[in-house]
């Protein structure tokens, strides 16, 4: 895709996320959704190899911010890995499509998880699979600042270098907040580019709503047999005004006079152009 067309994905995946939102009536992980869309609309509309191949062999991206998930099922609606009929069923008794990821690789789900650091331990896991297997799949994952208060976290970090998994790489989306308020009030490390790269990461700074660095950085080759770590900064529900940088839509209902405000601020935006 050209930056053009990844730029309304991404105004799409937006769409999608607050439409769904709305719909589902229901309290919502939006802020930490909204700032990862970008990366979202770049991995796949432009960085993941997939289509035709077999399970084995097609790239696998494991969502380890699992409250951001319904960024996730907006973008693999988008792709048309998951149906509308199915889409419609986010937050309702019995679905799969629930507040964090349930595992379902037939629509593009790699990876069940909640408690934070779940997911890219997982990662790790498919991304040293894949070597020991000699399959030439790689492994991208998004982990949140909040969720890298986890000592999971840097554990499975130290595994993927002392592992030279050169086929992994892993997205910190840096929006600044946390459940709990700002993260620099509660457990920040300032310095992520230096500690990952202290872990034998070769490391990246991006704009995580700049497509063209997003697209660079995913795309530049791994430096030897180093996995690469991208630190995005982002900003918690980018796109909608009201919501950026506002960390009381980290989980919070839309009214309809949210929702009508946030689609005509995407429609702005570009959105149906």
């Amino acid at each position: 895709m050209t930056n053009k067309e990844l730029e309304k994905l991404a105004l799409a995946i937006r769409r999608r996320v607050i439409k769904m939102a709305y719909e589902c009536d229901g309290n919502v992980h939006l802020g930490g959704a909204l700032s990862m869309v970008d990366m979202l609309a770049v991995l796949y509309g432009d960085v993941l190899r997939g289509a035709g191949r077999p399970y084995e062999e097609r790239d696998k991206f494991v969502l380890s911010k699992g409250h951001g998930a319904l960024a996730l099922f907006a973008v693999l609606g988008e792709m048309g890995m998951i149906s509308e009929e199915r889409l419609r069923t986010y937050l309702a008794d019995g679905s799969n499509l629930c507040a964090h990821p349930v595992m379902e690789p037939e629509i593009g789900i790699e990876s069940s998880n909640g408690s934070l650091g779940q997911g890219i331990s997982m990662a790790v896991g498919m991304a040293l699979s894949a070597k020991r297997k000699k399959r030439d799949y790689r492994v991208y994952t998004i982990i949140g600042n909040g969720e890298s208060n986890e000592g999971l976290v840097w554990e499975a970090l130290a595994s993927a270098s002392q592992f030279k998994l050169d086929n992994f790489t892993v997205i910190l989306d840096d929006n600044k907040f946390q459940n709990d308020g700002a993260s620099e009030n509660i457990m920040y490390d300032l310095n992520y580019k230096e500690r990952l790269r202290a872990f034998g990461f070769q490391v990246a700074e991006i704009d995580g709503h700049h497509i063209p660095q997003i697209q660079e950085a995913l795309k530049s080759a791994h430096a030897g047999q180093a996995p690469k770590a991208i630190v995005a900064n982002t900003i918690k529900g980018y796109g909608i005004s009201f919501m950026e940088n506002d960390n009381g839509w980290h989980h919070r209902r839309l009214t309809q006079k949210n929702y009508e405000q946030a689609m005509k601020e995407l429609e702005e935006q570009g959105y149906g152009d």
